[in-house]
Order: structure tokens, then sequence, then C-alpha cells
């Protein structure tokens, strides 16, 4: 044996001084691996919508109900399946409404106790003991552990259980105890969370969903270019906090900045009543599904023009100090004629709809004002140094990436840049031309520079990669030829709001292409998948999510409501367990109030991707892989205590 060998098996020893104590672990490693696979919960596309978020996160998109449905098969009415399902997903909100409706509470204490415990031993049985000893809340943790463990020990079981249940009940801790066995189900009927991008924009609880995020138990993201344009703005890039008010303030959701993460918009807002007071900015409107009264609807279309003013010359001022990006044709400011009030784009030109620019200087379209600067320095200060905000940036740093690979599933969020073959596309970021995987590998590591560098230069390079990311047509997470803002805002004509899709989109139902792909990430083996979210499957024109025979799920079913329109449904959720695959495809969702009081949960057709024959244990999971590699370095150890090598600690 090697020296390098011998001296990580003395480490290894220090762990497990003893034959027998390294023997024990084996046991107990290879029992893990013949558990049943955790089950897998992908969601995708979330963009603030946190009622809906919070309701599927609950209810494990179905998980729940087919836990009761398992345990209580035709035994429980339907009605009643429903109200328990709903007293587990809003434990405490529920209790108050039937406290005002059932007479007999003891009674109903006892037989709901009774269900959930029934319940909860099912979800529990997938782990071993040690994991969901973890996942017990304090309070109740030994109660809780005697109620769904077998002990063997008791000789009258039903009176043993029957008097620890009487005991909650008689002592007033019924409601408590009931809480925390319905959170205990919600917490072990998903074993592990992916989040495949875009938590942030258009809907009103992005920061509501990174507070729940945070307390997740096991969690992996995959980055959105929404994500990606809130990690710049968190770094001060300026491009990037100008494109994330000026969103906030199209779908009228500035409360997420001011009272979400306290960020002072007073210097916008000042500004903007100054310089457009008079001016209507009727292309300024308000989208999505939020209201303001009619003062704050004038107030916010107003900061909407300036800050997209802004954004629009800081832009500019980017992409002439990044030629390397290949964006130039991007900045427009200096195609408008101010007098005629028009702009020519591609040898054609066309009539604005909005042509008051007060703060724009036609000889030097892309400077700020002194004003505008001051606005400027003041947002970047803030959100710098907003506490919430940058515990929230390294939630994503921490927990995401901008690919994952898990269980031989190839999770992003975006695209694979490819050229009108096939073939992955070479795209130039700063010196050096990357493509397909590579491309993915360089554009983590100055994302990961933007916050860490020391040099910097290179940190400068992260900040504006993060902007690169977001919007420009070589972006594997934006993934179109343009974003086309400044069309849409004012142009009437349609044909320049057109914003071409990647090769990417064309060969969807390619399976070689699939398979090129997967090939390029190293993704191998049997039952390999591509899970993707970003671009809206339209449900409602029939459109399946389902693509090259099962290889590639696109799960972006339009969780925004902005997309519900578009796509006819509210979202589509995939679920990994030990059984196979199921894509849940969502109705929208009313409010946490409508599913408490009449008990509606989210109304969702299942689709059965992929059934396993025989169920999927741990052993055959990246986790397993590694416990596998753990019990022959176990087993490597035993032969050095047992060949004399090493010698044995009391």
């Amino acid at each position: 044996m090697d020296n390098m060998k011998l001296k990580y098996l003395e480490r290894m020893a220090e762990l497990y001084p003893t034959i027998a104590k390294a023997s024990t672990e084996i046991i107990n490693l290879q029992a893990i691996l013949n558990l049943p696979k955790g089950t897998e919960h992908f969601l995708t596309d979330i963009h603030g919508e946190y009622e809906a978020f919070s309701h599927v996160l609950k209810n494990g998109s179905g998980s729940v109900r087919r836990k009761i449905d398992t345990v209580f098969g035709h035994t429980m009415s339907r009605q009643d399946k429903k109200s328990l399902a709903t007293l587990i997903y809003y434990p405490r909100e529920k209790m108050n409404l039937i406290k005002k409706q059932e007479h007999d509470r003891k009674e109903w204490y006892k037989i709901t106790l009774y269900r959930l415990i029934e319940v909860c031993k099912k979800t529990a049985s997938k782990y071993t003991r040690s994991k969901v000893r973890k996942a017990l809340p304090k309070d109740f943790a030994y109660v809780i552990e005697e109620l769904i463990t077998e002990r063997p020990d008791i000789t009258d079981k039903e009176s043993y259980y029957e008097q620890i249940i009487h005991t909650i009940i008689a002592i007033g801790r019924a409601e408590e105890f009931i809480i925390a066995l319905a959170e205990l189900i919600q917490r072990l009927v998903v074993d592990h969370l992916h989040i495949l991008g875009d938590i942030y924009d258009r809907g009103p609880g992005s920061h509501q969903i990174m507070d729940k995020l945070e307390n997740y138990h096991s969690l992996d993201i995959q980055w959105g270019n929404h994500d990606v344009v809130w990690m710049g703005a968190a770094v001060g890039q300026a491009c990037c906090v100008a494109t994330v008010v000026r969103i906030c303030a199209r779908y009228a959701n500035l409360d997420i900045l001011e009272d979400g993460y306290g960020i002072n918009l007073l210097p916008l807002a000042t500004f903007a009543l100054t310089y457009y007071k008079d001016d209507p900015c009727i292309c300024f409107k308000i989208k999505g599904h939020n209201t303001l009264n009619p003062v704050e609807q004038d107030l916010n279309m107003k900061m909407h023009k300036a800050i997209s003013i802004i954004q629009f010359k800081l832009e500019g001022q980017l992409l002439m100090r990044r030629r390397e990006f290949g964006m130039a044709d991007r900045a427009l400011l200096d195609d408008i004629d101010y007098t005629e009030g028009t702009i020519t784009l591609n040898r054609k030109t066309y009539k604005l709809m909005d042509n008051h620019f007060p703060t724009i200087d036609p000889d030097n379209p892309y400077e700020l004002s002194k004003e505008e600067k001051e606005v400027v320095e003041r947002l970047i200060f803030a959100f710098v140094n907003c506490e919430k905000l940058q515990r929230h940036m390294q939630l994503l740093l921490k927990k995401g990436s901008m690919y994952k690979i898990y269980n031989r599933n190839l999770l992003y969020h975006g695209c694979i840049p490819l050229n009108e073959d096939g073939t992955f596309k070479e795209i130039q970021v700063y010196d050096k031309v990357y493509k397909g995987k590579e491309l993915y590998d360089v554009l983590e590591t100055y994302v990961r520079k933007a916050f860490v560098a020391v040099d910097e230069r290179e940190k400068e390079k992260g900040k504006d990669i993060l902007w690169f990311i977001w919007s420009s047509p070589s972006s594997p997470l934006f993934g179109k030829d343009k974003m086309a803002t400044f069309e849409r805002y004012f142009l009437a004509e349609e044909e320049t709001h057109k914003e071409n899709k990647n090769a990417y989109y064309k060969f969807l139902e390619d399976e070689a292409v699939a398979d090129r792909i997967l090939q390029e990430f190293h993704v191998t083996g049997e039952c390999t998948h591509i899970v993707n979210g970003h671009v809206p499957v339209h449900h409602g024109a029939g459109e399946s999510p389902i693509k090259c025979g099962g290889k590639l799920l696109i799960i972006d079913g339009g969780f925004s409501r902005a997309y519900q329109k578009e796509t006819g449904i509210a979202g589509y959720t995939l679920i990994y367990n030990s059984w196979g695959m199921i894509l849940a495809a969502h109705e929208p969702f009313t409010s946490a109030a409508d599913a408490i009081s009449k008990e509606s949960d989210i109304l969702s057709d299942s689709i059965l991707v992929k059934r396993t024959v025989k169920r999927k244990t741990v052993g055959e999971t990246d986790i397993g892989m590694k416990l596998k590699e753990r019990i022959a370095e176990l087993e490597e150890l035993l032969a050095a205590y047992r060949d004399g090598l090493l010698i044995e600690k009391s």
C-alpha cells in the first residue's frame, strides 16, 4: 500500500478507530442503499408568484394527496381526504375554521391525530430513522418518533398509542401537535427541490419566495436570466440596477424594492416628477395584475419612463465600452431623429409613439444628466448595501449554478446555443471562444468573480457579464437575437417587437441533438433526461412539454400570471420519485384563503413520463454512488486493521 493511501486511511481511522465502528458504518450505509429513492420536486419560472409557489411546495405537486390515497384508499371519503390534505397544507389556518364548526372538538382531535400519524408513518418509511429524527420538530421529537416507529417490545400497542394521544389532548397540546405533524409531512414528502430559474420579476412576491427557500431543507437552483439580472444589481452593475427597477415599475411591483428590500426610491420619484411632470407617459402603462389608484399609477408611469431612459443610456455606455460583446447595434438612442421624432432601424424609418426626451442631449444621447447620475449612484448604493438582498443573492450563489447534473438528469434554465445545422455555436466571452458545456462553465466562473474576485478588473468583467447573460443574443439563458425592450415601448409596428429564438428551439424534437447535448455534459447511461425551463409551453394550443420521446422535458408552463392567457395553464411541475417521473399541469391558483375555506387544491392533470417496473433505490442515485465509494473505503480500512497496517484505538 502506497504512503498516500495509508495516510488517507489513517485519517479515516480517526473517525472509525475500531473494527467494530468501521463495520457498523458499512452495515448502516449498505442499509441506506436499499431504501427507496427520495422524491425530487422540479419547479421553474416562478416569477414572484409566492402564493402559488407556496401552495405547490406544501402539496408537493400532488405528492401529499397521493400519500393520503395510498394510506386510506377507499376507507375514507373523497371529502374527508380533501379536508385532511388542506389541514396538512395550512394546519393553523384550517384549525381556526374547524374550531368554529366542530361541536366535539376532542373527538375531532383524536381522529385527526390518528390520520396524520398514519400519513406520517407512510411518508417517513422511505427514510432512515436518523434522517427522520433530524427532521422532527424539537418540541415533539420524542413523542412523534414513538408514534411513527414500530415498537416490538410493546405488547398492547393500541393501548400504548391511545394513551399518548389521550395525554396530548388532555394537556391542551393537540393543536400544536397537529401543526407539527402537518409540517413534518410537508418536509418529508419531498426529499430534494430543484428550482430551474427565474424566481424574480413580474409577480409581487419574489422576496418572500427567497425567504422561504432560505429555510428549505435540500435545494439547488439553476439561475435564470431574471435571477442573474438581480445578481448584477446586487453587485452594483448599473445597467442591471436600472433594469431591475424598470421591470418592477412595469409590473407595479415597486413595493418589492421599497417594502421587501428597503430600497429608497424617493430620489427616482422626485426626479421623475420634476422632468416628466406634464408628460402622460402613455407608453409606460402597467402590465400584469397589480392595480394602483390613479395618483399612484401616474407616479408609477413617470418613474417607469424615467428609469427606462436611464437604462437605455447606461446600456449604450456599456456596449461602447464592451465592444467585444458584439451588441453595438442595440445602442439605439443615436439612431433617433429627435427633431422628426423618428428612428431608423435596419434602413427603415419608424415614427416614435413618444417623442418627449427632456434629459437626452441629441449630440451626446448616452450621457447621463447630473440629476440622472445622482439617481443612479443612490440606487447602486442602496442595492449594494441592502443586507436582505445580499443574503438572498448569497443563497443564489451557494445553492445555484448555470446548470446541474443530478441523478442522470441535466438541468438548465435556457438553451444550449446551436447553429442552424444543430452543432454547438461558438460564443466569444471576452478574449476567447467557447461552446456547449465550456460556455456554461466560463459564464458561471465570471458570475462568481463578480462577487468574490480580488482583482478589480476581473470583478468588473464579472459584473458586466451578468448583464451579458441577461440580454445578449449569445447568452444561453436568454436565447433570442435581441431584447426588444425599446421597440416595445416606442414603436407600434409589431415587426420590430419580434425576438427570434436561437436554433436550439428548432431541434426540440430531434433526438440526435438531445443525445449530443447529454454527451457534451457527460450525462451517460440509461434513463437520462434534459429538464429545461425558460420558454413557456403552450398547453392550451396542444403543445406537449415532453420532447424527444421523453428525453427532453420543458417544464415552464406559465407559473407567472402574465403568461397564463398565452399558455392556458399555471405552470408545470415535475416529480421524480422511486417509481418514475410524473409531470403535473396546474390550473391557476386562486388564493390561499380559497384553499383553506373551500378546500380547493390546485387542480392538476398528471402525465406519467416514465414508470419503472422495479422501485428505484438510493443505491441507483448519485448519493448511492458516493455511499458505495465510502463503503469501499471503509472496507479498505477494515483490511488495513486486519493486516496489521493500522492499530485499533480504544
